[in-house]
C-alpha cells in the first residue's frame, strides 16, 4: 500500500474526530474548511515515508490549522480599528449607547453559540438545523435518518440545555455586576 492510500485511509477513518477536535477551536462554519485544508496539506507532503504516525500527524496539522484561523480572526479584529481616538472616545465614555447595545447583542449570542457548541454532536445538528436554518422536524428526520420523536427529542434537549446554560451565565453576569454596583456604591459614600 503506497503511503498516499495509507494517509487518504486513514483521513477517511478519522475524519469526525478531525471535525470534533477543530470544533473547539473555530466557529462552527469554519470546521469543514479546515477539515479540508488538512486533507489538502497531508496531500503535498512529499516525504510522508518520514512521518511515523500519520494520524497524530492529522491532528496535529489540523490543530494547528485552527488554531492560525483563529490567530488571523483576532489580527482582523485588530486591524478593523482604525481610528485609534474614535474607540478611546467610545471606551471613556460611559453612557449607553448603539456600540455598546450592539457589544450586548454580540456577547449574548457568543454565548448562545457557547451553549450551541456544547450540546451532544447529534442534538447539535438537530439543533443547528430546527432553530439555524429553519428545518421542519419531518426533514430533519430524513435527512439524518431519524425517526420524529428522536428529533423532538433532541430539540427540547436542546433548548433546555441552552436555556440553562444561558441563564447560568446571566445569573453570573448579575452577579458580577451587583458586586460592581454595590463596589461603587462604597466608593461613592467614602
Amino acid at each position: 500500500m503506497s503511503n498516499d492510500t495509507l494517509f487518504y485511509k486513514v483521513y477517511l477513518a478519522s475524519r469526525k474526530s478531525i471535525s470534533r477536535l477543530v470544533a473547539r477551536i473555530v466557529p462552527p462554519h469554519e470546521i469543514e474548511d479546515i477539515v479540508q485544508e488538512t486533507y489538502v496539506r497531508i496531500c503535498q507532503i512529499e516525504n510522508k515515508e518520514n512521518i511515523s504516525s500519520p494520524k497524530s500527524f492529522m491532528y496535529k496539522t489540523a490543530r494547528n490549522l485552527a488554531l492560525d484561523y483563529q490567530k488571523q480572526a483576532n489580527i482582523r479584529l485588530v486591524d478593523g480599528i482604525e481610528d485609534m481616538e474614535a474607540l478611546e472616545q467610545v471606551l471613556s465614555n460611559h453612557s449607553k449607547d448603539e456600540m455598546y447595545e450592539n457589544a450586548l447583542i454580540d456577547s449574548e449570542f457568543a454565548h448562545l453559540c457557547e451553549a450551541v457548541r456544547q450540546l451532544p454532536q447529534q442534538c447539535r445538528k438537530v439543533f443547528v438545523l430546527k432553530k439555524v436554518y429553519g428545518y421542519s422536524q419531518r426533514e430533519i428526520a430524513a435527512q439524518l435518518n431519524l425517526s420524529e420523536s428522536t428529533v423532538e427529542k433532541h430539540i427540547s434537549a436542546g433548548m433546555k440545555r441552552c436555556t440553562l446554560f444561558m441563564r447560568k451565565i446571566n445569573s453570573s453576569v448579575n452577579k458580577n455586576s451587583s458586586n460592581a454596583s454595590s463596589i461603587m456604591a462604597g466608593v461613592s459614600h467614602e
